[in-house]
């Protein structure tokens, strides 16, 4: 009983937690890449305010990680943005069960607490002008978010997003 307990709790920690996939070209020389910049007509579909979040907790982790913004970059970064709304709907479930000669049976319904979860999605794209616009690393987040938030909680939510996204760079190959 202990065992299910513990493995019910771990379900739900990593079921709240931040998906991020990567993808990179298998051929690129990531040591080549000391500097960067961003795009600068980037339709982000975040606020503007967001934005800037976002771009300074991406400043600071690649700073962290040895690369520095520049005018004329050796790589620019995309960043687009996408938020979905789900809806809960209640549910409504019917049991039938029982052991020996006692039979039973149950129905449930299932009434939700919060009615909209909002999911954000965001792409991050490395790209190199200098070699015809040549995409090489990707990173795609979805993660949960409140968009009543305060400005604090909103800019220490995209620092922990950055600093989720950027675990595995440069990837190891």
């Amino acid at each position: 009983m202990k065992r299910l307990k513990i493995l019910i709790v771990a379900v739900l920690l990593a079921s709240c937690g931040t998906l991020v996939n990567y993808d990179y070209e298998k051929s690129t020389d990531f040591s080549q890449y000391q500097t960067y910049n961003y795009f600068d007509e980037m339709q982000t579909g975040l606020s503007a305010l967001d934005t800037k979040r976002i771009k300074r907790a991406i400043d600071s982790k690649l700073k962290e990680i040895g690369l520095n913004k520049a005018h004329d970059a050796d790589f620019y970064i995309d960043i687009n943005s996408e938020t979905v709304q789900y809806r809960n709907n209640s549910n409504v479930g019917v049991g039938v069960g029982g052991t020996g000669r006692n039979v039973g049976g149950g129905i449930s319904v299932g009434i939700p607490l919060n009615s909209q979860k909002h999911t954000r999605e965001i792409v991050i794209e490395f790209v190199d002008v200098s070699n015809g616009e040549r995409l090489f690393w990707q990173a795609i987040s979805e993660d949960t978010y409140t968009q009543n938030a305060s400005p604090e909680k909103r800019q220490d939510n995209f620092d922990k997003l950055v600093e989720k996204i950027f675990e595995n760079y440069p990837p190891k190959q």
